[in-house]
């Protein structure tokens, strides 16, 4: 390309990613436009400061329109009067004035005049234990946990949270029946302070027993006695069996679980057990599904799921996936709490089919990988795979223009290690935190091609919250193949982009390498980036600009010398336990057989 056409082909690309970027800006920003402001419920007046100020009016709230009468006005600002006695007592101002009142006219508004006076300071703090009190280390940590010192502001809500931290650690250090009796609080107006007593019953300190268990169903009693987290003799500890019952939830084959501390008159030689009490859900699940994009086509899926069928919360799932690209039947039985609590074991094999621009392939797979996990959605894996396939790649275009390649049948051996590590607040629509995952797969090639290697990847992604309504989202995505090159590492084992999970805009495996007809080659290092803003509207509604960005490599350094990049809008419609996603997109660096632009149809946040 001459000097004129480079000048005016980076004219037009940078003349698209501004007309898609101000689509978006402009979209976020007429989501964002404010309505009609609501009416303050009551004017507050009077001379405070201005955080207390603030909490008094949002207190008292507002309204969706003016008063309708003199009647109405007077209500507004007796419950506003109302509202502002709450702060201030919470805030410690006791020695208060405050008027309810209203203005001139048929229909004025409604007002309320607040004199704070001095605010109440904190003078001494007393303990006292109705009964035995508990051991002296517990009983002075229950003194210190207090922290209530002399001549803080005597708010109310200190107050409370004082007792709550007390009660809390006594159940902690193993006094599980302790009670609060009626705390005692004087406000001596004349000086200005406030004095509570608090009074506590500790009762005995608990040893836990075992379990004693009633079940619905046919889940191994033997399965969930190994969940429990102590042993016979502990002090009682609350964490211990709310992570009991946290693990039993997690295995998900279970319509209810109770897990409590027995009463103290079940309690035997001084052992108190803890009762557990689950119910099977329904056997069976069918589960359907679909997306559809105009570079991969349409697909389906349905999936099968037996719950509990060895009675260990095992689950036994079956899927189908039908699709322009791939189909794929796939069996595998995962086993909860296997070897240890929080350790998944998964076995699985699968027969597949795939039907690409880059390589056909057949073939069976069997898997079996262990995860282990420190929360729902974080975990490390490892394990191993074998796959049995029969590849048809094309590697070049002879003199005539027809393309020629290889049909291999191979063995191919892997083991998958790696781990992910999810900080966000959503699985399926974060709004905050972030999330990194990372693999290595030790690979070796046997059959008609002889390949050892090792395949790394790993993502970041992050998301931002500027406000209530508003997200950015970002994601990063590098790969590596070490220790082969293209084409000696099979199509269908190398790394790809373009399309919806990747670089939007371009067709699947549109991103990278080609040969003459069109061909995706695939590379041995991968780039990839997206960058999202993400705005609700209204009710289920919401709307997301964003600019995508991937590239592939001949060698295992990811090579940016050649980046792809992608721009679009979307819709999504909020559907309770996900929204549902339409983007619509085109390529920014758009090169001969590039689509003009690209249409996806999913559910989740892309990233």
């Amino acid at each position: 390309m001459n000097a004129v056409g480079a000048d005016e082909s980076r004219r037009v690309r940078r003349a698209r990613v501004a007309v898609f970027a101000g689509l978006a800006l402009i979209l976020c920003v007429v989501a964002a436009s404010p309505g009609w402001a609501a009416e303050p419920k009551a004017l507050v007046q009077g001379e405070m400061d201005r955080t207390l100020r603030q909490e008094i009016q949002r207190a008292v709230g507002v309204e969706k329109a003016r008063p309708a009468s003199r009647v109405d006005a007077r209500r507004r600002a007796r419950e506003a009067g109302e509202a502002a006695i709450a702060v201030l007592r919470s805030e410690g101002y006791y020695d208060y004035q405050v008027e309810p009142d209203v203005g001139e006219g048929d229909t004025p508004d409604a007002v309320v005049r607040v004199t704070p006076g001095p605010r109440s300071v904190l003078a001494a703090t007393t303990l006292v234990w109705d009964g035995p009190p508990p051991d002296p280390a517990t009983a002075q940590a229950a003194l210190k946990a207090l922290a209530l010192p002399k001549g803080a502001p005597g708010r109310s809500a200190d107050v409370l949270a004082a007792e709550g931290r007390v009660a809390a650690l006594l159940r902690a250090r193993g006094y599980a029946d302790a009670t609060v009796h009626p705390r005692q609080v004087v406000v001596d107006h004349a000086d200005h302070t406030l004095a509570p007593t608090f009074h506590f019953v500790a009762h005995d300190l608990v040893h836990l027993d075992g379990l004693r268990i009633t079940e619905k169903g046919h889940t191994r009693v033997t399965w969930i006695r190994r969940l429990a987290p102590w042993k016979q003799g502990d002090v009682y500890d609350p964490k211990k069996v709310a992570e009991l019952e946290r693990r039993l939830r997690d295995a998900g084959v279970f319509d209810s679980v109770t897990v409590a501390l027995a009463p103290p008159e079940e309690a035997d030689g001084g052992l108190r057990p803890v009762v557990v009490s689950v119910e099977d859900r329904h056997a069976h699940t069918l589960e359907l599904g679909g997306g559809y994009s105009t570079s991969e086509g349409a697909g389906v899926d349905a999936k099968w799921i037996w719950y509990n069928p060895l009675g260990n919360a095992d689950t036994l799932t079956f899927t189908g996936r039908l699709a322009q690209i791939q189909q794929k039947l796939d069996a595998e039985l995962d086993m909860p709490d296997f070897g240890r609590a929080d350790q998944i074991l998964k076995v699985g094999g699968d027969v597949f089919g795939d039907v690409t621009a880059a390589y056909d392939d057949d073939g069976v797979g069997f898997r079996g990988i262990v995860e282990r996990h420190s929360s729902l959605t974080s975990y490390i894996d490892y394990g191993g795979t074998v796959d049995v396939v029969d590849t048809r790649e094309k590697t070049s275009i002879n003199p005539n223009g027809v393309a020629v390649g290889d049909n291999l049948k191979l063995v191919i051996f892997a083991v998958q290690g790696g781990f992910v590590l999810d900080r966000s607040n959503d699985p399926l629509n974060p709004t905050r935190g972030w999330r990194l995952q990372a693999e290595a797969d030790p690979t070796y090639v046997t059959g008609d091609r002889t390949l050892p290697y090792l395949k790394l990847q790993g993502q970041v992604s992050g998301y931002l919250p500027l406000d209530p309504s508003t997200v950015i989202a970002a994601r990063l995505k590098l790969g590596s193949i070490v220790g082969g090159d293209i084409p000696d590492v099979p199509a269908d084992r190398r790394f790809f982009a373009g399309g919806g999970g990747s670089v939007r805009g371009f067709n699947y495996q549109g991103v990278g390498p080609q040969l003459a007809d069109g061909t995706p080659l695939g590379g041995d290092s991968l780039f990839e980036s997206s960058f999202e803003v993400r705005q609700h509207v209204t009710g289920p509604w919401g709307v997301v600009g964003f600019v995508d960005a991937g590239s592939l490599g001949p060698t295992a350094a990811p090579d940016f010398s050649d980046v792809s990049v992608g721009a679009g809008v979307g819709v999504r419609y909020d559907l309770g336990f996900a929204p549902l996603r339409l983007d619509i997109a085109t390529p920014v660096t758009r090169r001969k057989g590039d689509p003009w632009a690209q249409l996806y149809l999913s559910i989740g946040q892309s990233f």
